[in-house]
């Protein structure tokens, strides 16, 4: 028999037994129905053969379509078919007569072969099928269902499933493999139920251009981040683990640039807050002007928000030294000759900060140390300048802190102080022997009564001799 008469009879056994639309669920069925209520066109669905001069095309897929029938013949009603725009203009009067009209009762659509080669025709068969019922809530029930009808409803500019299955779409949540299919099918749309997809996967237009219109604007990736980091540090009940969590979104976040703007920007928000807190505290004006007790009650709330502040500073450049983008960082730290002239007034005030803020020594000398540290691994690269700078700036400082950490223990010192002080040693060993001489001689305060407690200012000053006796590279003996 014939494969045309193998269809024929196929289609007359289906036309006797299937007289309705298929249930709701029955439009992932392998045979779905070949006739509809009141059908009086037949529409036969033509499968494309595979192009043999295609280099790209799937060989497999093409062998498979070589087993399956090459065209489905559909019974319908030509009533229905007119809910299509692509059917009604060739179901019109103003349609020319063609071997694909309907002027002999016959209709033909061609399939493109690059749909499942398991059922190529299903999806097309479904749209037929929603053409007879507008059964739309009882063929969708995944974004895969309405990914795979809104491409052949485009093409039938079948406007009312069309507007379904976008509604469907906007309405559930999206895997990454639909993602990728709604940008691709999102130029085909108009552009209002387009807007409503895209807003989901892009920011708005206006926001894109807003971010590109100057510093003071931020993109919308910039504003997540700058809450997120906003909300690590500000009052939230659970701090260390949203901090954690924080932390390790803006490690894994794939712009670094954009990671490390955030980063500066909060870093230089918190030291500002810093230099003004201390900046009252050192003010000759404020000191004048407001009475003893007013004045300590001020003082006081000045300094415990200042320590507050130090803490979130530590947390921000242990994240900035932790993704590498501390650059900045180091070099504004090591620009605040006037914040440690402030802190180097309150160290030596040591009934005022140690009754209120006792942590405060720790907390200056762990921001310093961790991005010396930064620097002297090459996690953090600088200029000379800057490595000089940072330790001119804030050596005064470790000589403060070193001093006030229980004077009556004799040799005793701070673990984060004798960190500090080999961190700026090996920094001090990276400048010039002119600027290093300089700033060694003032490292003198790190040595104790007992010197066998100070081996690494020992190796220091070695260091500068051998390299400051050794014969200059290109001059006379």
């Amino acid at each position: 028999m014939s494969l045309r008469k193998r269809q024929r009879s196929a289609s007359s056994s289906r036309l006797a037994t299937l007289s309705s639309p298929p249930s709701p669920h029955s439009h992932v069925a392998s045979s779905p129905p070949l006739s509809f209520a009141n059908a009086d066109l037949l529409l036969r669905l033509q499968l494309d053969r595979c192009p043999d001069d295609d280099g790209d095309v799937d060989h497999d897929a093409c062998e498979d379509h070589r087993g399956l029938d090459p065209f489905l013949d559909l019974h319908v009603s030509s009533a229905s078919l007119l809910r299509s725009r692509y059917f009604a203009a060739l179901l019109s009067d103003r349609w020319s007569p063609a071997p694909s009209s309907a002027s002999d009762g016959h209709l033909s659509l061609s399939v493109s072969g690059s749909y499942s080669c398991a059922h190529p025709f299903r999806a097309h068969v479904e749209v037929i099928r929603l053409l007879h019922t507008i059964d739309f809530a009882g063929s969708i029930h995944s974004p895969a269902d309405a990914l795979d009808i809104l491409p052949i409803a485009l093409k039938l500019l079948f406007d009312a499933c069309v507007e379904a299955c976008v509604r469907f779409l906007e309405a559930v949540p999206w895997s990454v493999q639909d993602e990728a299919r709604i940008l691709e099918l999102a130029p085909l749309l108009p552009a209002d139920e387009a807007a409503d997809l895209l807003a989901r996967v892009a920011p708005p237009p206006a926001a894109a251009s807003s971010a590109a219109g100057g510093e003071a604007s931020r993109s919308p990736s910039e504003a997540m981040l700058h809450g997120l980091i906003h909300s690590a540090i500000h009052g939230h009940p659970v701090p260390a683990a949203t901090k954690a969590f924080v932390a390790m979104l803006l490690k894994d976040y794939p712009s670094r640039d954009c990671v490390h703007k955030v980063l500066d920007e909060a870093f230089l928000s918190r030291l500002e807050t810093v230099k003004e807190l201390m900046g009252k505290y050192a003010s000759p004006d404020f000191r004048v002007a407001v009475n003893s007790d007013e004045r300590e009650a001020i003082q006081r709330l000045n300094l415990q928000s200042a320590v507050l502040n130090l803490r979130h500073l530590l947390w921000l450049i242990e994240r900035m030294v932790d993704i590498k983008v501390a650059d900045n960082a180091v070099k504004l730290w090591s620009e605040q000759a006037a914040l440690t002239a402030d802190l180097q007034k309150l160290l030596n005030d040591v009934d005022m900060w140690k009754n209120i803020t006792p942590g405060l020594p720790v907390l200056v000398t762990r921001c310093t140390l961790r991005l010396a540290n930064s620097v002297v691994t090459g996690e953090t690269l600088v200029p000379r300048l800057v490595r000089m700078k940072l330790v001119k700036s804030w050596l005064p400082v470790l000589n403060v802190c070193r001093n006030i950490v229980q004077p009556m223990q004799c040799g005793y010192k701070s673990p984060n102080c004798q960190e500090l002080e080999e961190t700026f040693l090996q920094i001090i060993s990276t400048l010039p022997v002119p600027d290093a001489q300089d700033l060694l001689q003032q490292c003198l305060g790190f040595s104790t009564r007992d010197v066998d407690d100070c081996p690494h200012l020992v190796t220091a000053f070695k260091t500068w001799f051998r390299r400051a006796t050794r014969t200059p590279q290109g001059g006379e003996n």
